[in-house]
């Protein structure tokens, strides 16, 4: 991360996701094990490396009696769990939902986090409750979730396919409504992970599903094996410009504004807002086609409700040199793009 640019790029976090742990904990202390022969040292220590890098470290839990492939939860221990994390310095924690009454999340979740918040380290904490309550069709307490939790799991889990990457994509636009407006600075709806520089997505794929989760102002969590990533996926992934929208301070999270002919059409508003109090906009043209060949695609600014009388200046955000096209888009005007089958362009709109 720190050899590859990537932190420079702005990625600070190196989490561990499920089975670092042994199957039990102490006998004598209770505590949580880790894995004798992957962490021989222990966790401390790992955490030590890690923020020797600049970086800063995550470890996967469970609220449920034991995570989703069978190690120790935290249910019983919540105490004795977060005083743990605290002294191996974690900086993050993300808690899953499997093996646990979903019913009783809503007390479960802050309670953890409420002994996060009393060992007076700052942990970045990541619930889960959503997807678990969702699958039961109850519909989540957001306002408990923004006071108790940095962000959470609203939905499944990410596979690696673009079948998959496209479900998550309906999910978000088919709910907008009611999730977009609990997203803000502090507490963030999550996607799920990146797949970019793993197996089942293209390039034009990658660069779809990077643009989108700028719009969604989603967590950025790169799962692959950095030592195997294309230049050319590197370059997605440590887009300055796109990671800018992504991590914008206004901290909107975008919506799905547009379907027409399988096009879709995110968009973001961002800063700079303009003197007039103007929004400038990050939008993403989305093709859903398989035609086999690029689609031509237009629509008006007034189309998109962008109503600055004074214009936007334009730029691609995917371009490898920062050019600005030439002509300042009014209201009126026509926006004309070209997009690839399951492709993405994506442009920022600054407004005048």
């Amino acid at each position: 991360m720190v050899e590859e640019g990537y932190k420079d790029a702005g990625y600070e976090y190196v989490i561990i996701d499920d089975c670092w742990l042994e199957k039990k904990r102490d006998n004598v202390t209770g505590r949580l094990v880790p894995d004798k022969k992957r962490f021989p040292n222990g966790m401390k220590a790992v955490a030590d490396y890690i923020h020797s890098k600049g970086l800063k470290f995550g470890l996967y839990e469970d609220y449920g009696t034991s995570t989703c492939a069978g190690y120790p939860g935290v249910i019983d221990n919540m105490k004795l769990d977060a005083d743990t994390f605290a002294e191996w310095e974690v900086d993050y924690v993300k808690l899953d939902g499997c093996n646990a009454d979903p019913k009783t999340m809503d007390v479960g979740y802050p309670k953890f986090g409420d002994y996060l918040n009393k060992t007076g380290r700052p942990m970045v904490y990541s619930c889960s409750w959503p997807v678990y309550q969702e699958e039961k069709g109850t519909i989540p307490n957001y306002e408990l979730m923004i006071k108790h939790c940095n962000l959470w799991r609203n939905w499944d889990d990410i596979q690696d396919s673009y079948d998959s990457l496209k479900k998550i994509m309906d999910y978000f636009s088919r709910n907008q409504e009611r999730i977009q407006p609990q997203a803000g600075p502090g507490h963030w709806n999550d996607p799920d992970m990146l797949l970019l520089g793993n197996y089942a997505l293209s390039y034009d794929q990658s660069k779809t599903q990077m643009a989108v989760w700028a719009i969604l102002a989603a967590p950025l969590l790169m799962s692959t094996d950095l030592r195997s990533v294309t230049p050319e996926i590197k370059a997605i992934l440590q887009n300055k410009e796109i990671i800018a929208v992504n991590q914008d301070a206004l901290g909107i999270q975008g919506k799905r504004v547009i379907l027409i002919n399988k096009i879709e059409v995110w968009v973001k508003p961002i800063s700079p807002v303009s003197k007039t109090g103007h929004y400038s906009y990050a939008v993403a043209f989305v093709s859903r086609r398989d035609d086999g060949f690029p689609f031509d695609f237009g629509l008006k600014l007034s189309d998109l409700k962008f109503d600055n009388l004074n214009g936007y200046k334009v730029h691609d955000l995917f371009a490898k040199t920062k050019t600005l096209i030439p002509q300042k888009y009014r209201t009126e005007d026509t926006f004309n793009v070209r997009i690839n089958p399951s492709g993405v362009q994506f442009y920022k709109f600054t407004s005048l």
